[in-house]
């Protein structure tokens, strides 16, 4: 907890720095000064919620006498419940709660299954009574405890569906139009935002999993419980100054009955030049004429005889012959991300895994002749790279950049999200060099047929690889981030926090599906296989230039998509307004701003 202080405390501070630097337009809510209480309410979830998961499976097996193979499947429909909830959660935050409702429940939710979970292990009559270890025989548990144990997991994972929507409700609080430095402010919260969640996971994989192996599973887990009541706290400490935007009707209907209209509509002949009496907006909409980009889709919105389709009050008359110019975007919004979205899907391939692991325990880990660090704590590198990297990029790169140039410079979120995934190519081609050298000197010390032992090579060498990772996620979760929210209209910010979490889902989806292709081909004849339990056998280092090339594809797959998108909003906004923001893009991986979805009638 007091790591958790000290964190909202670095956070604040750089809160302060960043005010300084962006003179957003004072208002009595919303702004940067509500940052703290946000990154502080999803910081002490993480770490709550995180730190229950690594020795869950003990738990399960030693306090419910389940088999490990019960225990695996109840938290594998766990996690994937976990995962999935975030996108109806988005969809039921932007269509009938509102954002801060959202968040708010969520919290409480989650809260209230990790109370139920740490009543499980204060209540004897919880749990089924411990194996006799005479007999050797296990009472199972019963119905009703089994029921309160699920309820806890579902609980929570209800929970997160509302709980990912704080980083969409974040953004609200510091995105300004009127601000000529929005999107500044934007990168410096999604950059902190992130910085925090890599903080919260080293603590809960340290500090909460050494409560729990130590001091007991009461303790285990009454501190996260208690984490998150205070993370629940400080999020409604700040309810006053919060900004509340006001919540819309369903998307998901809104988005069938645009298809359903432009079909209707599919022999309509569009005029070549658009004005704002043509097509049906709402009346306190921005929207008044819709956009070039998807222009059949322009079709659904087009006013065709105003006596007829309009009411008096000036709504349509007749919502599935007519729709507005803010559903009609809105539709657009999602198709138009959908390319460059699964760009990223790709980053949970490539960063990560089970090779890390596998090369860590053959390679000496000593850092005194009596300590050891333990082969999955090395990814710990990863995430302080992480913190490290955001933390000089936003107060050294940036501002350094500014000065020798004598303007403000940025890097753009789709051009942050292509240098994430160039890193994310160099991390693969560095691991399958370093895998390359480790398996010729295990096989020169004669150790091919002895998976354990322990090579005459410092785990060091693991270093590069993992900076080089953690760069990659640094540039490219953060640019995702940005990018959906900024691309997005604001009716749909809490889908938008939401799509990153659905890539990374995709790309477990991915990883499994290359990983069983690489077993069965190189399996094929009888032949030993790449993938072996005998890491020295294996061939690893061919699996990582494999993957190595797929994100090689991948980086030119990512230049197509960024050039058909063609502008961002915030391009084409300084495009039209010549006297704006005096701000300048720095020319990395950007391309012109005409692409074929303009071009699409």
């Amino acid at each position: 907890m007091e790591k958790e202080v000290e964190l909202s405390s670095a956070a604040q501070a750089q809160v302060e720095k960043g005010s300084q630097l962006i003179s957003q337009p004072q208002s009595h809510k919303g702004g940067l000064r509500t940052m703290p209480f946000i990154i502080a309410n999803e910081a002490l979830a993480r770490v709550a919620t995180l730190g229950l998961l690594p020795n869950m499976v003990l738990y399960l097996m030693g306090n419910y006498n389940l088999h490990l193979s019960q225990a695996t499947l109840i938290l594998l429909l766990s996690v994937a419940t976990t995962n999935f909830m975030p996108l109806p959660g988005a969809f039921i935050a932007d269509s009938y709660l509102g954002r801060f409702l959202a968040v708010g429940l969520g919290s409480i939710i989650t809260f209230l299954g990790m109370v139920l979970l740490w009543l499980t292990a204060m209540i004897p009559q919880a749990r089924p009574p411990p194996c006799n270890s005479a007999t050797e025989r296990c009472k199972s548990a019963t119905t009703g405890q089994m029921t309160m144990l699920i309820s806890s997991l579902a609980l929570m994972s209800i929970g997160n569906g509302g709980l990912s929507c704080s980083i969409a409700f974040g953004a609200d609080q510091v995105n300004r139009k009127d601000n000529p430095n929005n999107q500044r402010a934007l990168e410096i919260f999604f950059s902190w935002y992130y910085a925090s969640s890599a903080i919260s996971v080293i603590i809960a994989l340290t500090g909460i999993v050494y409560i729990q192996d130590h001091l007991g599973w009461k303790l285990g887990f009454g501190v996260p419980a208690a984490l998150m009541f205070l993370s629940t706290f400080f999020f409604f400490l700040a309810s006053p100054i919060y900004i509340k935007n006001e919540r819309h009707g369903s998307l998901l209907s809104g988005f069938i009955r645009v298809i359903v209209v432009a079909y209707k509509n599919r022999k309509l002949k569009l005029p070549p030049k658009t004005s704002a009496g043509m097509y049906h907006h709402k009346k306190d909409s921005d929207l008044v004429v819709p956009t070039d980009k998807l222009r059949f889709l322009n079709k659904a919105c087009f006013i065709k005889n105003p006596e007829k389709d309009i009411a008096f009050d000036g709504s349509a008359s007749d919502p599935w012959s007519l729709c507005t110019i803010d559903q009609v975007e809105e539709l657009k919004a999602i198709i138009k991300v959908i390319p460059l979205w699964s760009t990223g899907i790709l980053m949970s391939l490539n960063i990560g895994g089970s090779f890390g692991l596998l090369q860590a325990k053959s390679l000496n880990r000593h850092i005194t002749p009596n300590f050891e660090v333990p082969a999955g704590s090395l990814s710990v590198i990863m995430i302080f790279t992480i913190f490290i990297w955001i933390a000089l990029y936003d107060r050294v790169i940036i501002p350094l950049a500014s000065k020798l140039r004598g303007r403000p410079v940025r890097i753009s979120a789709k051009g942050r999200m292509g240098l994430g995934l160039l890193f994310s190519f160099l991390h693969l081609v560095t691991a399958a060099i370093v895998e390359t050298t480790r398996r010729r000197r295990a096989i020169r010390e004669g150790y091919i047929d002895n998976p354990h032992a322990v090579l005459n090579m410092s785990a060091m060498w693991l270093f590069p690889q993992l900076c080089l990772g953690g760069i990659a996620e640094a540039f490219n979760a953060i640019g995702q981030n940005e990018f959906y929210y900024t691309e997005f209209p604001k009716t749909m910010s809490s889908i938008a926090s939401s799509f990153f979490g659905v890539g990374m889902a995709a790309g477990y989806v991915v990883s499994s599906l290359v990983f069983s292709i690489v077993e069965n081909v190189t399996k094929r004849g009888g032949k030993d296989g790449w993938v072996s339990d005998n890491i020295n056998k294996g061939r690893f280092d061919k699996y990582y230039w494999v993957l190595a090339t797929i994100s090689a594809v991948n980086i030119l797959y990512y230049l197509i998509c960024s050039w058909a998108y063609g502008p961002t909003a915030d391009q084409e906004s300084k495009i039209i307004e010549e006297n704006g923001s005096n701000e300048e893009e720095l020319p990395l991986i950007e391309f012109g701003v005409d692409g074929p979805l303009d071009k699409v009638r």
